[in-house]
């Protein structure tokens, strides 16, 4: 199967059944630790050029290993050392494996025994290569569902037109394609990006041990 838009599309809608609907990408701790509303697009934009560029960037390196037949694991161990936050490591891929499921039943394949560890980003870049989609597309997918995310979980925990919210988004799209665009020439662990967002790391700590919350980060 070729990729095309549509493809690209399936995997953005918030409808496919992958986990994502339990995710508020950080959002919810960081508004209980005092962030508003208006300074939630400042949060989208951070999150782009730390959390997310890394994510996009082992999505790269994930996929063009899995094309050259290499090892996996070594992605994975990448990404681990630098995500330094535990509970963002296990929700990655507790992602994962949602993630898996999806790539096993609409392109299936062999399988390594240790594919239900691997994150999110991984397994996406497994599921680029087995689909077709190139790698400047498995990047625009990794930002637009970090941005869609968090912008989705804003509506249920701060209810607001959801018009504005939208225009948010697309006011982030160009710094999407520029940031997937920077990313797609990777192919090797080592150049996965690592890039430190201490504040996202401590709320999502702080909210791994919050008793009363609706997302599970």
């Amino acid at each position: 199967m070729s990729a095309s838009s549509l493809l690209l599309a399936l995997l953005g809608d918030a409808r496919l059944p992958s986990g994502g609907h339990t995710q508020s990408a950080g959002l919810e701790p960081a508004l209980r630790a005092g962030t508003t509303s208006a300074e939630i697009p400042a949060y989208l934009r951070s999150r782009l050029h730390t959390v997310t560029r890394g994510e996009a960037g082992t999505a790269v390196v994930a996929r063009a290993v899995a094309a050259d037949g290499g090892d996996l694991a070594a992605v994975e161990a990448a990404w681990a050392a630098r995500t330094p936050s535990p509970a963002l490591r296990a929700n990655g891929r507790r992602l994962g494996r949602g993630y898996l499921r999806v790539l096993q039943t609409l392109w299936p394949g062999p399988l390594d025994a240790r594919a239900r560890t691997w994150s999110r980003p991984v397994v996406l870049g497994l599921l680029a290569h087995r689909s077709g989609m190139d790698a400047a597309d498995v990047a625009r997918l990794v930002g637009y569902d970090d941005v869609q995310t968090v912008t989705a979980a804003l509506l249920k925990l701060e209810p607001q037109d959801p018009l504005v919210v939208t225009g948010w988004v697309n006011d982030l799209l160009p710094e999407i394609d520029r940031m997937a665009a920077q990313v797609a020439r990777f192919h090797a662990p080592e150049q996965i990006p690592a890039h430190g967002a201490p504040l996202i790391e401590r709320w999502a700590e702080t909210h791994d041990t919050t008793t009363e919350r609706l997302f599970s980060a």
